[in-house]
C-alpha cells in the first residue's frame, strides 16, 4: 500500500479470510467509508500463508468456507492451501482491496479516545518502526491463535537424535523421504499430515493420546460439479453452499441428540475402507462425536495409507522419548528418525493486541459478547471468532454484513461511536462459551470472553439461527447504544440528548 494516509474510517487488522472478507464486504456495501488492512506478515492468507506442512488443506467445505459473494470455482470442495491462496488473491485484486492492505505492519496496541470517538492505533514494522494510525473503528480479523508460538505439551526431548519439527513452523529443509516418522497428535493438523508424509516416508506413525472421531468423504462435491455443468455459477454456488450448511447442521444436532448412532455410522464407514485392518479401540474416542471438532479425511487418504502399510495409528502415553524414538507407558518402543509434535495451538483473543478505552486497559475476559461480533461496553470494535461445528467464514460474513449495516446507520443519523450497553447489574446468567472438550479450547477459557444463555450477549453456535438473527433484526435495538462525540473531548452524548 502506497498511500500515505494515516486516518481512516475502518482499520481492518489481519490479511487472512476474516479481514479480506470484511474489506469486500465494505467495498460492495459501505462504499463511502475508508479503509485499511494491517497485516503482520509479509503475505496476504493469514491461517494458509502460515502453515506450510504436507498436504495442508481445508478441513471444511469451500462452499461454505469460501465467501457468500465469491463462488469457489475449483473442481475440488476440500481444498489445498494453494487454491484458497489463488481464491483470496482474486479477490483482494478484483475488488481493488490489494492497494488498501499495508504488509509488515504488526498492530501491538489500540487506544479508543472517546473524546474524539477515534481509535489510536500502533503498528510495528519488521524493522521495528512504529507506525500511528487512527481510526473510528476497529475490526479484528486477526484469527484465534497464537502466531508466535504453538502450545506446549512440556515434552522432554534432549535425549532424541533425530529433527523435531512443529506444524506451525515447518522447515524447508526438513528431508523425511525413506525415514520413520512420528507424528504426535490426532487431531485434524496428525489427519492431515499423516498421509501426506506417508507419500515419501518410509512409514508414517499417528501416535495418539486419545483416538478422535473421524469421518471420510470425497474431496470432489458431486452435487457441486453437477449443477455448474447446467446452472450459472453462483446459482450453482448458492445451491451447493445453502445444501452444505444444512447438511452440517443436520449433522450436528443429530450428534448431539442420538451420539450412539452417530459413532456406530462413522465407524461403519472406516470400517468399510480398512476391512480386516480396522479396530474398534483406535476410533473411539472417550467422548462422543462432536464433544469435540470431527476430523475430516478427505477421500479417506489417511485410511488407504493404512491399508497399504505406509502409516499406521498408534495409541498410548508418552514415557519418554529417547535416542531413536518414543518409549510409551506399556514399555512399547516407536522408532523415529523425525517427531512431528502436532499437538495443539494456543489460543488468544484479540491477536494479543494491548486493547484499551480512554488508557483503561480493556480485559476481554470481563466483558460479555454481543450478537458473537462486538463486546459489552466497549465501542467501535468488532471481531469474528469462526463456529466451532462449521465453517469460519459462515460467521465472518454475517459479522462483516452486520457491521457494514451498524456502519451505513452511523452514517445516516449521524453517529461516530456505537456501543453495545450492558449495566453492572445486569443479572444475566452466563453459559459456558465453549461447550466442547478440546485441549486447545478447555486450556483457554480463562481469557475468553463471557457468554450469557440468552441471545444477543453470546457467542451462538447455531448459523442458520444467527444468519436470520443479524440479516433481519434491526441494529437500532435498544441495546446498540448511538452517540456522537463532543467537539470539547467531553463525554460523548447520545444522539438522544442531542436531538
Amino acid at each position: 500500500m502506497t498511500d500515505p494516509r494515516t486516518d481512516f474510517d475502518v482499520l481492518i487488522v489481519g490479511a487472512g479470510i476474516s479481514g479480506i472478507g470484511m474489506a469486500a464486504h465494505m467495498t460492495a456495501k459501505s462504499p463511502s467509508r475508508s479503509y485499511a488492512i494491517l497485516e503482520r506478515r509479509k503475505n496476504l492468507g493469514g491461517t494458509w500463508d502460515l502453515f506450510r506442512y504436507p498436504g495442508i488443506r481445508s478441513d471444511s467445505d469451500m462452499h461454505t468456507l469460501g465467501f457468500d459473494f465469491e463462488p469457489w470455482k475449483h473442481e475440488k470442495s476440500i481444498a489445498d492451501a494453494p487454491a484458497i491462496l489463488d481464491y483470496l488473491h482474486r479477490i483482494v485484486d478484483e475488488r481493488g482491496i490489494r492497494e488498501n492492505i499495508r504488509l509488515d505492519h504488526k498492530v501491538v496496541s489500540a487506544d479508543f479516545d472517546s473524546g474524539a470517538a477515534r481509535w489510536q492505533v500502533v503498528a510495528e514494522t519488521a524493522d521495528g518502526e512504529k507506525k500511528r494510525l487512527t481510526a473510528n473503528w476497529l475490526y479484528l480479523g486477526s484469527g484465534y491463535y497464537d502466531y508466535d508460538e504453538p502450545y506446549d505439551p512440556g515434552f522432554a526431548l534432549d535425549a532424541f537424535e533425530g529433527r523435531v519439527v512443529h506444524p506451525q513452523f515447518w522447515p524447508d529443509d526438513l528431508d523425511y523421504a525413506g525415514k520413520q516418522v512420528v507424528v504426535v497428535g490426532s487431531g485434524a493438523t496428525a489427519v492431515t499430515i499423516v498421509p501426506s508424509m506417508a507419500r515419501e516416508a518410509a512409514k508414517v506413525t499417528m501416535l495418539q493420546r486419545t483416538p478422535t472421531w473421524m469421518f471420510g468423504r470425497p474431496a470432489k462435491d458431486r452435487v457441486a460439479n453437477f449443477l455448474r455443468r447446467f446452472l450459472p455459477e453462483e446459482t450453482a454456488y448458492r445451491i451447493t453452499r445453502w445444501k452444505n450448511i444444512k447438511l452440517q447442521a443436520f449433522g450436528f444436532k443429530r450428534a448431539r441428540t442420538r451420539p450412539e448412532k452417530m459413532g456406530q455410522g462413522l465407524h461403519k464407514r472406516i470400517e468399510k475402507v480398512l476391512g480386516e485392518n480396522f479396530d474398534r479401540a483406535t476410533f473411539t474416542p472417550p467422548y462422543d462425536p462432536w464433544d469435540q471438532r470431527l476430523c475430516l479425511v478427505p477421500d479417506d487418504d489417511l485410511f488407504h495409507a493404512m491399508n497399504q502399510g505406509r502409516a499406521e495409528i498408534v495409541t498410548g502415553r508418552i514415557e519418554a522419548f529417547e535416542a531413536k524414538g518414543i518409549r510409551l507407558a506399556d514399555d512399547r518402543f516407536v522408532p523415529a528418525d523425525v517427531i512431528v509434535t502436532a499437538t495443539g495451538l494456543k489460543l488468544c483473543v484479540a491477536g494479543k493486541i494491548a486493547v484499551s478505552v480512554d488508557g483503561e486497559p480493556v480485559d476481554f475476559a470481563e466483558h460479555f459478547y454481543y450478537k458473537g461480533c462486538m463486546f459489552s461496553n466497549v465501542p467501535n470494535l468488532a471481531v469474528v471468532f469462526g463456529y466451532l461445528n462449521a465453517s469460519w467464514t459462515l460467521r465472518a460474513d454475517i459479522n462483516s454484513d452486520y457491521v457494514c449495516r451498524v456502519l451505513n446507520h452511523m452514517e445516516r443519523t449521524g453517529a461516530d461511536m456505537a456501543v453495545p450497553v450492558l449495566a453492572e447489574d445486569h443479572g444475566l446468567e452466563e453459559d459456558d462459551i465453549f461447550d466442547f472438550s478440546s485441549g486447545y479450547i478447555q486450556r483457554s477459557k480463562h481469557i475468553m470472553p463471557k457468554n450469557a444463555v440468552e441471545f444477543p450477549w453470546r457467542l451462538n453456535q447455531e448459523y442458520i439461527v444467527d444468519r436470520k438473527r443479524m440479516t433481519e433484526e434491526p441494529v437500532t435495538d435498544g441495546i446498540l447504544e448511538f452517540s456522537r462525540a463532543r467537539a470539547d473531548r467531553a463525554e460523548p452524548r447520545s444522539l438522544e440528548a442531542a436531538e
